[in-house]
């Protein structure tokens, strides 16, 4: 299935049993609540996924196992986050193997390549690959920033398609937009900026707290995108402390913490990470208490 780079695209939590394996039915049991709220893809192998911790094996696993279960309904990206480009070359030709219908793609990993050298991974993959891809721009956390001029560059890659804007800079939808039109489609990827993305022109959202609330989020985006921005911006307020979860060194914890509340997952991580304890626990636990306390009626947003 062809990306159609629009609407809510969960980056789903990789559910694991306690004996560090993955754990398939609950990892199925989170994708139909996401299909049943109406997402309009599925996000492999994020951070969020927990990625540097996955096997090839199992991420292959994932994407079988989701490329299966959703069976066409939506589209299904892996995550491409590699150190070399001949990793990063194999990890896009074992996804089209798998079925995948896109990439989000990652800068290289650990070295922080030059402008010049991002540039360059990016086609090389591109260019051996012929799934569309969506650049990961993320200079906060990743610490290499995709500038308009590389883009100009990138773009001579037909199926380089999108960007999953992360740079926190929310005038960066607009410049994107008076450079590039529809040629490279906007994906908003922070939960705390979504709703303002979206207003100035992003195509779609790549959520995180979706995971735990994926009616809500897909409400957001199909109401602003009528134009009942009221009624968006009410829920949008609501979900605002349980979005600033994802904004987090600790969002894979949180996020797993908010899935057990809404009964969408378990806290299991993958060591190093631990589940969360003490204050920084229960702290959380108010933060998705507060939100289930006052979690708002739903209007009927689907095939608005």
């Amino acid at each position: 299935m062809k990306f159609q780079w629009k609407g809510v695209m969960p980056a789903v939590t990789t559910k694991f049993t306690n004996e560090d394996t993955l754990d398939i039915p609950l990892f199925e049991h989170n994708l139909k609540a996401q299909l049943d709220a109406g997402v309009h893809g599925i996000v492999l192998g994020g951070t969020l996924g927990e990625a540097s911790t996955l096997s090839e094996e199992e991420k292959g696993i994932l994407t079988r196992t989701a490329v299966k279960y959703v069976d066409g309904q939506v589209p299904v990206l892996i995550n491409i986050a590699e150190q070399t480009t001949r990793g990063a070359i194999a990890a896009a030709h074992r996804a089209e193997e798998d079925g995948a219908s896109g990439l989000m793609m990652l800068p290289p990993m650990r070295y922080k390549a030059g402008d010049r050298e991002t540039v360059e991974y990016f086609k090389a993959v591109a260019n051996n690959t012929s799934l569309p891809i969506m650049v990961y721009n993320n200079p906060v956390d990743y610490k290499i920033e995709v500038t308009l001029p590389m883009f100009d560059e990138l773009l001579k890659c037909d199926n380089i398609e999108a960007v999953k804007e992360s740079t926190r800079d929310i005038s960066n939808v607009t410049r994107i937009k008076n450079n590039f039109g529809d040629r490279l489609k906007i994906m908003t990827g922070v939960d705390t900026l979504a709703l303002e993305s979206l207003l100035m022109g992003a195509d779609g959202w790549i959520a995180g707290l979706v995971c735990a609330f994926p009616a809500e989020t897909v409400a957001i985006f199909e109401l602003q995108r009528v134009g009942r921005i009221q009624e968006a911006l009410e829920i949008y307020r609501w979900f605002l402390p349980l979005l600033e979860l994802d904004i987090n060194p600790k969002l894979v914890q949180n996020i797993k913490l908010a899935e057990v509340a809404t009964g969408l997952g378990s806290e299991t991580v993958r060591p190093p990470r631990l589940p969360l304890v003490g204050a920084e626990r229960e702290h959380v636990l108010e933060v998705i208490n507060k939100g289930l306390k006052t979690r708002p009626k739903l209007p009927a947003y689907k095939n608005l």
